[in-house]
């Protein structure tokens, strides 16, 4: 079966759409598994989260889904996110937010864990550490983990004697094989590597491979959706600089 991993999306309508045309592209996906924030900072959070469902999906929360529906505050959030979390509230009708704060910080879907943080802590941890990765890893009770949070592609795997981490790029692939893994796709609706491209997983379970993709899409269109929606015009500039 094959799987488009997608993390923060940030109701970047534009990049969500852009990734999962390239998964059509290069033969399709069965599912979509979501983890985390696909609301929070852009324009379009209605949108994305109807996208998502057009697919048959597994579906996680992360901060920014949980802030937007009063499940957490919003007081350890920055004053950009704080307002961004506000006015996302706005944009959802009473489905999506129920929906929303309804979504599990865990979930097993066979081999794999998902979690938006760690499961050190599911909402708010930075997994961006080897030493964070180890923590994790050893309340990880599958073979796999997949995270996002940190908007950055990034691959933790277990060694002989020590924990391997690496930052990958566009078209690396991971092999599933006897050592165990925790990783994260990279965001689709923010990137914050330097690169402004979207970033998605590609999961073949037959093939035994999780692929890192990029995708270009249109930048200029979701900066002038978040600038006439009101939204801070430095959450739109940051887009074309992914950071």
């Amino acid at each position: 079966m094959r799987i488009a991993v997608v993390a923060d999306v940030h109701a970047n309508l534009e990049a969500f759409q852009a990734v999962l045309a390239h998964a059509a592209a290069a033969g399709g996906v069965a599912e979509v598994w979501s983890l985390g924030d696909i609301v929070g900072y852009g324009p379009d959070p209605a949108a994305c989260i109807a996208l998502l469902h057009t697919y048959a999906y597994v579906s996680i929360a992360g901060n920014h889904d949980y802030a937007a529906t009063g499940v957490i505050g919003t007081e350890d959030f920055n004053p950009l996110a704080a307002e961004a979390a506000r006015w996302t509230a706005t944009q959802l009708s009473l489905e999506d937010q129920l929906w929303l704060s309804n979504l599990s910080a865990v979930h097993i879907e066979g081999e794999f864990t998902l979690a938006h943080g760690s499961l050190n802590d599911p909402v708010w941890d930075y997994l961006v550490s080897a030493e964070g990765a180890r923590d994790h890893l050893g309340h990880q009770t599958t073979p796999y983990g997949l995270v996002g949070h940190s908007h950055l592609p990034l691959l933790f795997t277990e060694g002989q004697t020590r924990l391997q981490e690496a930052l990958l790029g566009d078209g690396e692939d991971v092999t599933m094989g006897s050592r165990r893994f925790v990783a994260n796709p990279g965001s689709v609706g923010q990137p914050r590597d330097g690169d402004p491209r979207a970033a998605y997983g590609l999961l073949d379970t037959e093939q035994r491979q999780l692929g890192f993709h990029r995708v270009p899409y249109d930048i200029e269109l979701t900066q002038a959706k978040m600038r006439a929606g009101g939204l801070s015009d430095y959450l739109a500039q940051r887009l074309e600089e992914g950071r």
